[in-house]
């Protein structure tokens, strides 16, 4: 019986020990173990002293509740921070850093829009949680700041991040993880050159519109307002490779180039250009000329105001060659009306008015001022010479033929100190005397004499390029009983100032030509001589004359 009962006891018993024995070992796994890590067991309330050992260093960083600067400025940099303690002060680290490289890496083409601090400005300096190291200061000329406990910080050139940097890293040795930022609170004025083609280049003082540093409504100049300020682009330049040259900071200068006719053509830029102080912004000289181009962007706000006075010297195949003051505007009419068109060179000008041309200054406008084209010009080779800012000399060549053909880029627009020069033509077909004759370059009217035997004889008005027939025509046509049909004198005065006389043979079934039907130029005289009757009959009377004339008078007397 003992047996019996000892045996199940004893199993029970071992059973019970077991049971007992088995939690005990896990239980102080959990609770020993240091080094779990608290997220495998968020929810256990075990978990609480783990973080016991960080309390230390959670009261020496920014997140803390109650600032205590002493803590601050005794805590050692090198502990390590318990991610917990840090969610508060990260947003505010990243965007700190992030302007400084973010337009770098996604848009490396276009110009940095972060501002250079300099000399002027007048920033705010915020160091989290530690109020008495913060402050608004004016940088000096030199960019070298002095401040509370780390003493002089050079920030000059730096952008705004970059500064909060330099600043925390000086703090770095006093604070621990310090927090800077630096905003700018007044811009200093901007300094900027204009070099190159433009009207007036030089240095600029440009001042920031609508606001000052951190307010919203603050307007950085542009490039085109900068070009504007030089009084505009002149005709010579080469907008598709206008450089902007930036300096950065202590680094190598930025050249940018903008390709400013796209800004004319579809009005955008492909960068978002500001200006900062210090740039300096150059227009080259185009080594080809597009007289589209020209046209293009004559009434940009950029561009030379078209209603500025220009001297331009016209010489050649016109009729009063010399140099005349420009303002667009007029029309053709206007040049024949004008006192200045009254007398050759010195100082005519065509007022504003909105005629043809669309009121620009032109080729065509510089010529009707000289008086208009001859009869010999050559309207196909017309040459414009340009001088230029770096001393050289640009060459064009219009064509008025185009011009009358429908190509209103022939008609280019004239700038201060052009010299356009219309050359003589070897030959001119009757089709374009009678084309050109009414075109608006071509003077309105111009002035022969006709004097000889003609019915009446004087002084004709007629059209440009008028030939010899149209202009004896004008005068009555030949005296029948006296002239001579077969020849008349040409008598010309050249622009040298020589006279020239000729002979010329008529003979008008052949049309226009120089041998035998020639066109007209002002000033013209055209002598028909007497016939061989009429010359034997005004000789008889001139020696019987005397005699005869008491005789016939009495007899007319009786009668």
């Amino acid at each position: 019986m003992s047996k019996a009962i000892t045996k199940p006891v004893a199993g029970l018993t071992l059973f019970a020990l077991v049971a007992m024995a088995c939690p005990a070992p896990i239980k102080a796994q959990e609770t020993t173990s240091p080094t779990r890590p608290a997220p495998a067991r968020p929810s256990l309330p075990t978990t609480k002293p783990v973080p016991q050992p960080n309390v230390a260093p959670s009261n020496n960083t920014a997140p803390t509740t109650t600032p205590v600067a002493p803590s601050n400025n005794t805590a050692p940099t090198t502990s390590p921070v318990a991610p917990g303690n840090n969610a508060a002060p990260l947003p505010n680290v990243a965007p700190a850093n992030a302007p400084a490289t973010a337009p770098a890496a996604n848009q490396p083409v276009q110009t940095p829009v972060d501002y250079a601090l300099g000399g002027g400005d007048r920033i705010r300096i915020n160091v989290f949680e530690v109020p008495e190291y913060t402050g608004d200061y004016q940088i000096p000329p030199g960019g070298q700041l002095f401040l509370p406990l780390v003493g002089p910080v050079d920030i000059l050139g730096l952008t705004q991040a970059e500064a909060a940097d330099a600043i925390a890293a000086k703090y770095s040795r006093y604070l621990k993880r310090p927090l800077v930022t630096v905003s700018l609170i007044s811009p200093r004025p901007i300094n900027v050159v204009i070099a190159g083609e433009v009207v007036r280049p030089g240095s600029y003082t440009v001042g920031l519109q609508g606001g000052a540093g951190d307010n919203p409504g603050v307007q950085y100049p542009t490039i085109v307002g900068a070009l504007t300020l030089a009084e505009g682009v002149t005709l010579a330049a080469d907008l598709r490779q206008v450089q902007l040259k930036r300096k950065q900071g202590l680094g190598p200068e930025r050249i940018i180039n903008l390709d400013l006719m796209e800004l004319v053509r579809k009005g955008t830029l492909p960068q978002d250009i500001t200006l900062r102080d210090g740039d300096t912004v150059f227009v080259p000289t185009a080594t080809e000329v597009n007289m589209a181009d020209i046209r293009a962007f004559s009434n940009a706000s950029f561009a030379m105001a078209s209603n500025r006075p220009r001297t331009v010297t016209v010489v050649g195949e016109v009729n009063r060659p010399g140099s005349y003051v420009i303002i667009g505007g007029g029309t053709a009419a206007a040049a024949a009306t004008t006192p200045g068109n009254t007398q050759g060179g010195g100082g005519g000008a065509i007022d504003g008015g909105g005629g043809a041309g669309g009121g620009l200054p032109t080729v065509s406008r510089a010529i009707q001022l000289a008086g208009g084209i001859t009869s010999a010009a050559d309207v196909r080779n017309i040459q414009i010479r340009r001088p230029t800012r770096n001393g050289g000399e640009q060459k064009m060549t219009v064509s008025f033929w185009k011009l009358l053909q429908g190509d209103p880029n022939q008609d280019t627009i004239v700038q201060e100190g052009d010299t356009v020069v219309v050359s003589t033509a070897t030959n001119i077909s009757p089709a374009d005397a009678t084309a050109l004759a009414d075109a608006s370059f071509s003077p309105a009217t111009i002035q022969v004499s006709v004097v000889g035997e003609v019915k009446t004889p004087g002084l004709v008005n007629l059209q440009p390029n008028t030939p010899l027939n149209q202009a004896l025509l004008t005068a009555g046509g030949f005296d029948n009983a006296r002239a001579r049909r077969g020849s008349a004198d040409l008598i010309r005065l050249n622009p040298d100032g020589t006279v020239t006389s000729r002979r010329v043979k008529l003979d008008f079934s052949k049309g226009i030509n120089d041998e035998n039907n020639p066109t007209m130029r002002d000033n013209d005289i055209i002598v028909v001589r007497r016939n061989s009757a009429a010359g034997v009959g005004d000789a008889i009377g001139a020696v019987f004359g005397p005699v005869l004339s008491p005789v016939l008078g009495i007899v007319n007397i009786l009668r």
